[in-house]
């Protein structure tokens, strides 16, 4: 009777370390974004201090394991068949929805979705035990659900997002406002008081807060308890004298320390918070399966109310955890890479923006700059000009009267974002709410960014659209695990045999998604973006537009090819995928363009007529995108239309261009890839020869319509193609030639 119980542990063990390889590889950046943003530390003294960060906090969260045992369900309602069905179900979901949401790029939370999830199998069992007991009707739903504590679990989740946000943004105010962007130049005791608040924050709320619910907590409650106010005071004393102390004589920067300090407590409030999202369901099916296996009673008679008591965890359980979450943190790819969505969303500057305006953004856009006018008009001018001066960023001047702003993404910025996040994260463990980790440092990290002039009106709207995409993940995400967790707890219940199945789709899913992302990866590794602190010299434009004229001639080359063949084919589902790479290289060139501000800028002074050039190669580039994009899309339009396919005569024509384009547009590439620009010139003469064919393949046509031709729609798309071809073709020769007369005037000068 026992062994099916003991697959069914073994199999959420090993969810469990899958779980935990995924969220922390997911999770990780969260405590990593504000200090390898700031680079006030290096990447490995980082991932060091985060590490320590993580193994600590996992022995402090054993106060978090009872939201799996009794914080969403009323244990004693249930019999142990029942609790394993709904674990099981729970950690099966729990796999598959992060697989998908990675799969989408859609952001997500694991603590969102563990508590859903705990929601949704629990509210199927119920349902299914209400409907076969003949005295209970649907509103004895609530005695099963531990709705008081289920509700403010969700409820203090959705609140920490605002209040993040609120106290993120007020917090940083005032420490720009105490700090200015010149914080090199204040006074060592500003420096001093702010570290003494700082690190006294940290060590009452980090430590002593989140020391609540831990089994070491009662060595120490009775120096704790009643102490409170002598605690914080006593601390920001010695904390301000010591950072006094290292500021003078030792020139220490405290700000580094603080980042340092807090990235590790931010971790240790991390891992004390959401290790219950990986292990907390497999420990409590093993505490489950304690019971139920010395008391004698069937697995569908044995009542779980044991579960409601307090029930110590495993402390070796524990420190394995945050032993797997140490060694994910150091190997994992994903983990690693911390340029996210935090930092994209909270930088200063403008640049590449990851999400597009929305309707709701630009109006949010608009009546927040409204109110700020209000608010202006009231505030008098000094008040106004002293907080201005603030908030002005100085500038460097470096040789050749060149100027760069100094990092925005401060120290100062980091600082709070650490301690902001860490504190919040920290009360709500003392308390033993499962908060979302991801988004109470993303949204401290939007209200200090909000709060520190970074959104501008030249990025305000996709920055605001972000946060709205963010918050949208939410819903989604609970809305999907409550759902999916009561349809796997509903297959469980219904067949045993479903376990099996449900596991052999979660390993092919990890499988496919590992996939994908390698896949995915490469794609990234091959796209071309311009680094612009480095394309400062002509010969550095040269370097970089040869590379980004070698990529679209490959990529134009193959598109050009797959519609071409699947226009044949009348392949809809390949046109589709086409049409998809085509827009996919349209949207790098245009990231190119928008990124033309930046370039110009970092050119020095005896390369500024590179930028001419460098603009006219992009329009060019430009040119033949929107030459391959009309083709691919009016081909596509056609065959899902569901009109004739293009006759024989017509399709060979197109296939013997293709050919020739096919050979013209490898001979660029390999020119370009080689630098071997010399040969520019037979390239240039070899284009009329592909021209001329173009113009008698129109030519033909024209005859056919004459004689026989009886598709309107057939000739439309021909000539469509044709004509777009040319000017495919006339693109990339102006490019050529424009190419050919810089290179050359380059070489006169050299």
């Amino acid at each position: 009777m026992g062994d099916p119980y003991i697959l069914m542990l073994v199999a959420l063990a090993v969810l469990a370390i899958v779980d935990l390889v995924v969220g922390v590889s997911n999770d990780a950046v969260n405590f990593l974004n504000s200090a390898i943003g700031s680079k006030a530390i290096s990447v490995r003294n980082i991932m060091i201090i985060a590490s320590l960060g993580v193994f600590i906090g996992a022995i402090t969260s054993s106060g978090m394991m009872e939201v799996a045992r009794k914080g969403i369900f009323n244990p004693s309602m249930f019999m142990f068949q029942d609790i394993m069905i709904i674990f099981m179900a729970v950690m099966i979901t729990d796999i598959l929805l992060l697989d998908v949401f990675n799969s989408l790029g859609m952001p997500t939370s694991t603590t969102v979705s563990i508590v859903f999830e705990l929601l949704g199998a629990a509210v199927c069992i119920s349902l299914i035990k209400i409907s076969t007991n003949d005295t209970q009707t649907f509103s004895d739903l609530w005695n099963y659900i531990n709705h008081e504590t289920a509700t403010k679990i969700i409820l203090g989740i959705l609140l920490s997002v605002v209040v993040a946000f609120s106290v993120g943004a007020i917090v940083q105010f005032v420490s720009r406002i105490i700090y200015s962007f010149n914080f090199d130049k204040r006074p060592t005791y500003i420096s001093a008081l702010f570290g003494g608040f700082a690190i006294t924050a940290i060590t009452y709320f980090i430590i002593i807060k989140g020391m609540k619910g831990t089994p070491f907590y009662k060595d120490v409650k009775f120096l704790i308890e009643g102490n409170t106010i002598l605690i914080i005071a006593g601390s920001f004393v010695v904390w301000a004298i010591i950072s006094q102390i290292l500021i003078q004589a030792f020139k220490i920067n405290i700000l580094k320390l603080i980042i340092g300090i807090g990235t590790f407590s931010l971790a240790m409030a991390f891992s004390g918070n959401d290790l219950v999202n990986f292990v907390g369901v497999p420990i409590a099916a093993w505490n489950s399966y304690e019971a139920w296996s010395v008391s004698g009673v069937s697995a569908d008679a044995f009542s779980m109310g044991v579960l409601a008591k307090k029930v110590p965890s495993n402390v070796w359980l524990l420190l394995l955890a945050g032993a797997i979450m140490v060694v994910t943190l150091w190997t994992s790819s994903k983990a690693k890479n911390v340029i996210k969505t935090g930092i994209d969303l909270s930088r200063q500057g403008e640049g590449h923006e990851k999400f597009k305006p929305n309707p709701l953004s630009r109006v949010t856009v608009r009546l927040a700059m409204t109110i700020n006018a209000g608010i202006r008009f009231v505030i008098p001018k000094p008040t106004l000009a002293f907080i201005d001066s603030k908030f002005t960023k100085p500038v460097i001047a470096l040789p050749k009267d060149k100027t760069y702003e100094l990092p925005a993404f401060d120290m100062v910025r980091a600082a709070v974002n650490l301690i902001v996040a860490g504190i919040l994260i920290s009360i709500a463990t003392s308390m033993k709410l499962p908060l979302s980790t991801t988004y109470v440092t993303f949204m401290v990290a939007m209200g200090t960014s909000l709060a520190d002039r970074a959104w501008g009106r030249e990025s305000a709207v996709y920055r605001v659209a972000g946060v709205l995409n963010v918050i949208g993940g939410w819903f989604l995400t609970a809305i999907t695990a409550f759902l999916a967790a009561a349809l796997v707890a509903y297959l469980i219940s219904y067949d045993m045999v479903m376990i099996p199945i449900l596991l052999a789709l979660v390993t092919f899913l990890i499988g496919r998604n590992t996939l994908i992302h390698r896949r995915k990866k490469k794609e990234e590794q091959q796209q071309v973006y311009i680094e612009r602190a480095e394309l400062i010299t002509i010969n550095g434009v040269i370097e970089e537009s040869a590379d980004h004229i070698a990529s679209v001639a490959n990529r134009v080359n193959k598109l050009y090819t797959n519609v071409v063949d699947d226009l044949a084919k009348h392949d809809l589902n390949k046109l589709r995928k086409t049409d998809k790479h085509v827009g996919k290289l349209n949207d790098e060139i245009d990231s190119l363009k928008d990124g033309v501000f930046y370039f110009i800028k970092s050119l020095d002074e005896t390369s500024v007529q590179a930028s001419r050039f460098y603009i006219m190669v992009l329009g060019y580039l430009q040119d033949v995108a929107q030459s391959i994009s009309y083709i691919s899309r009016a081909s596509y339009k056609h065959v899902n239309n569901n009109h004739k396919n293009l006759k024989k005569v017509q399709l060979n024509d197109l296939k013997q261009i293709d050919e020739e384009l096919s050979a013209l547009l490898l001979k660029v590439a390999d020119v370009f890839e080689k630098r071997t620009f010399d040969n520019l010139g037979e390239i240039l003469i070899e284009k009329q020869a592909l021209f001329t064919n173009v113009t008698t393949s129109i030519e033909k046509q024209v005859a056919r319509i004459r004689t026989d031709e009886t598709s309107p729609k057939n000739t439309t798309l021909y000539f469509s193609l044709l004509l777009e071809t040319k000017d495919l073709i006339s693109g990339l020769m102006n490019l050529l030639n424009t190419y050919e007369e810089f290179y050359l005037s380059t070489k006169q000068n050299d």
